[in-house]
């Protein structure tokens, strides 16, 4: 354990971080899970329109990298696109 007060504060700092970092990363599969299982029905277009502001939010708060979004939100539209074929 740090002895040094600023490197004491720097660890409840990145604890906090990591907590927030964390509830966000879950919403982020919790989105893109509804978005997924809601093809198909009516509100399809909300849930979508939702994972997808999500994913830019996390970005924009450096949760994630541009380019770690960039390949969520494309992976999340080949994943609705094939389900929306087969159906």
């Amino acid at each position: 354990m740090a002895n040094i007060k600023s490197q004491i504060k720097r660890n409840r700092q990145n604890e906090a971080a990591r907590l927030r970092n964390k509830a966000v990363k879950s919403e982020l599969r919790t989105r893109t899970k509804n978005a997924v299982t809601a093809v198909g029905t009516e509100d399809e277009e909300a849930t979508l329109r939702l994972a997808l502001k999500r994913i830019d939010m996390a970005a924009a708060k450096g949760v994630i990298h541009k380019n770690q979004a960039a390949n969520r939100k494309s992976g999340l539209m080949k994943r609705l696109n094939a389900l929306r074929v087969e159906q």
